[in-house]
């Protein structure tokens, strides 16, 4: 997809824009919270070990970790807002999934977790799925909150993304992260016509080996196969529905920075002063 203005202007002020309420958010909340022992920061100051170190390196230390936290869910925030520009959002699937499938999953994650196991990921284990037949009248109803669920109004594509806004996912989350990506296949396998397309990713909003770089993080890789992945740039480009996506977000964000940096100075003269 070719950018017009609009939609690059789009992205860009849905950027600006995310990070004027973020900073402004996160500023006013520290602040307020100064001279109150239940704050945010004031409840995360009290590690005796780091306190001796003196109060400098003890704000610092937590004031990173509610930063951290805080970033992420304002990145998320803004995918979101750029997927609703470009694809039809929705936060949940619900429907049928039949015991046959419910097996097959369980079989199949068991098969990637067993390195002595031959079987190993391919994106075509997700056909295995659509094509088991049911048989028995016992079925089940269920509904998963979904990370993104973007239907392609042009080419009627459903893509179902397990988002780890991070660039790090805990090993024992893997299995969990793709038995749900599973779920939710097998329940729109089971909704929509038989000739839709449905695709499965699982992606990180940056690389934490480096933009560019291979994402190596083995355990994860060994329930997700090359053609899930959406791993930094891959995954700005694609809810953006363009090879420019991610340089776009990433100088917006660059050019804006400094509304972060001056809400940090002001939490910082408040608490240091």
């Amino acid at each position: 997809m070719e950018y017009n203005i609009s939609s690059e202007d789009a992205i860009r002020s849905l950027v600006r824009s995310n990070i004027k309420t973020f900073a402004q958010t996160f500023s006013e909340r520290h602040i307020s919270e100064f001279d109150n022992p239940d704050g945010t920061l004031n409840m995360k100051i009290h590690n005796v070990f780091i306190a001796v170190l003196g109060k400098e390196l003890q704000y610092y230390t937590a004031l990173v970790r509610s930063f951290d936290s805080s970033l992420g869910n304002m990145l998320e925030n803004l995918a979101v807002s750029i997927s609703e520009f470009f694809y039809d959002v929705r936060k949940s699937v619900t429907g049928v999934l039949y015991p046959e499938q419910t097996n097959k999953i369980a079989e199949l994650l068991e098969a990637y977790k067993n390195t002595a196991n031959p079987k190993k990921v391919c994106v075509e284990d997700y056909q295995l799925l659509r094509n088991i037949q049911h048989l028995g009248d016992e079925i089940k109803v269920k509904t998963h909150i979904s990370d993104y669920y973007l239907i392609d109004k042009e080419t009627n594509e459903h893509f179902l993304i397990e988002l780890k806004i991070g660039g790090d996912l805990d090993n024992k989350k893997a299995r969990s992260e793709k038995e749900a990506l599973f779920e939710q296949y097998a329940i729109l396998s089971n909704t929509l016509d038989k000739d839709a397309k449905i695709k499965c990713f699982f992606a990180t909003a940056y690389n934490r080996y480096g933009e560019g770089n291979p994402w190596r993080q083995g355990r994860v890789r060994q329930f997700f196969s090359d053609e899930e992945l959406l791993i930094g740039k891959d995954f700005w480009n694609f809810i953006c529905k363009s090879e420019n996506g991610y340089d776009i977000v990433i100088d917006e964000y660059t050019k804006n920075a400094s509304i972060i940096k001056d809400a940090l100075e002001h939490i910082k003269l408040t608490y240091l002063s």
